[in-house]
């Protein structure tokens, strides 16, 4: 390693460390590399300007914050958490299962679980302890939830895979559906049979009138995925082009169905998305100089030639990868980690024969249990704040709902086609 990746590499820790954005960090060791490097600032800048410019797909990122303030702000969240809480009623721990369906639903388009568990999640942990729920119980699963829900559409994270390794976006989504079914599914059973032990409280049946009542009051809001999904697939619109048909849909819904939206509300979700993609922006540029400077470096082969020479067993090769990614989703956040290791993994990947799109969904899976891990895991820290639940409550908690994640990720590892059969039937790139 030469002294200018040495450098640039001490600066984004060293920006890390003191708090500044990480995006900023990125863009300063960037150009320290080009200046010590001798590279040419304006080649460079032209490059880089010009992969920024083409790649329209990073718009669906603040196109799909806002749709998601847009759901929340306008109550289409609450119906769909009404509607599930009705339907489950009768069961052991039905509001936590209620818990694990609402979270996982929404939190893929916040593109941060602890955004999620900042929102919906902290709404569910203070109706589950209104219920008679051991606060511990209920940020565990909350937890828990918002870890699984970046593996469904629309999800940030994927896109921003499929973005910065020139993965198809759409086959990522359909990939990500079976993954997500089985662990939400695991996990209800899981809270069940967690329940009778705790004899935690059941939900009174209401019958099947209300229920109805609900699913028709919430099936515009329960179209929205579906539209956003059927549009990519059908190819009628790009996966950018559906995020921005999921803004207009939520605010035809909002303002016109349910009448829900204020001027108001509107305006702070127009804020939240354009703080979010301010942020992103800055990380996109500084990956971009990142992406070039590990390319002109060879840093991409050099490591990929370290990885092959270790091993060629692409099975251990993604095992030691989950475990550096376990490791470094421990100190950063899902989108910050694949901007920064993404331009150095995904050489790798590609150099074992790795399939792309099922490394998507591993990527994403992984680097999500990394925020639920006790005791560094952020999820457990902005939860335990939030809530004023003691954190070793939450980790106790966390044991059993963490085993059936990682279970699930080694299932997913060794099982490729639980990731691409549904591409695969649906005539998807398999990547």
């Amino acid at each position: 390693m030469n002294l200018a990746l040495i450098v640039m590499i001490a600066i984004i820790i060293f920006c890390y460390l003191v708090g500044a954005p990480i995006g900023y960090g990125m863009i300063a060791g960037g150009a320290a590399y080009l200046i010590i490097a001798g590279v040419s600032l304006t080649e460079a800048a032209g490059s880089i300007i010009g992969g920024v410019d083409a790649n329209f797909v990073i718009l669906a990122v603040p196109l799909f914050i806002f749709t998601s303030s847009l759901l929340n702000s306008s109550g289409m969240t609450d119906r769909i958490f009404r509607f599930a809480q009705l339907l489950l009623g009768r069961s052991e721990g039905a509001l936590a299962q209620v818990n694990v369906l609402a979270t996982i639903v929404f939190s893929g388009m916040t593109g941060s679980a602890v955004a999620d568990v900042s929102g919906i999640g902290v709404m569910s942990v203070r109706a589950m302890e209104s219920a008679g729920y051991p606060k511990g119980f209920a940020c565990a699963t909350t937890a828990t939830s918002a870890i699984m829900g970046p593996l469904l559409p629309p999800s940030i994270p994927l896109v921003i895979y499929g973005f910065l390794s020139s993965t198809s976006i759409g086959a990522l989504f359909i990939a990500g559906i079976v993954p997500a079914v089985i662990l939400a599914i695991a996990h209800m059973g899981l809270i069940g049979y967690l329940a009778r032990r705790k004899q935690l409280p059941k939900e009174r049946w209401v019958g099947w009138l209300p229920i109805s009542v609900a699913f028709l009051t919430g099936i515009p809001a329960l179209l929205a995925p579906v539209i956003i999904i059927g549009g990519i697939y059908t190819g009628v619109f790009t996966p950018t082009e559906s995020s921005a048909m999921s803004v207009l849909y939520a605010l035809g819904v909002a303002a016109l169905v349910y009448r829900s939206l204020t001027f108001a509300q509107f305006r702070r979700c127009l804020g939240i998305a354009v703080r979010q993609m301010g942020a992103v922006t800055a990380l996109i540029v500084g990956a971009f100089i990142i992406d070039y400077a590990v390319t002109n470096s060879q840093l991409a082969a050099t490591a990929s030639q370290f990885a092959l020479s270790i091993t060629h067993q692409r099975l251990l090769l993604l095992l030691m990868v989950c475990l550096l990614l376990l490791i470094a989703g421990l100190i950063l956040e899902v989108i910050v980690l694949e901007f920064v290791m993404l331009p150095i993994i995904v050489p790798i990947m590609s150099a074992a024969g790795v399939n792309m799109v099922y490394f998507g969904v591993v990527f994403t899976l992984v680097t999500m249990i990394a925020l639920g891990m006790p005791t560094l895991g952020t999820v457990n820290f902005v939860l335990s704040k939030l809530t004023d639940t003691p954190l070793t409550a939450i980790v106790r908690e966390m044991w059993p709902f963490l085993g059936l994640l990682v279970a699930g990720l080694v299932l997913i590892v060794l099982i490729p086609e639980i990731s691409l059969f549904l591409p695969h039937l649906l005539g998807l790139s398999g990547g």
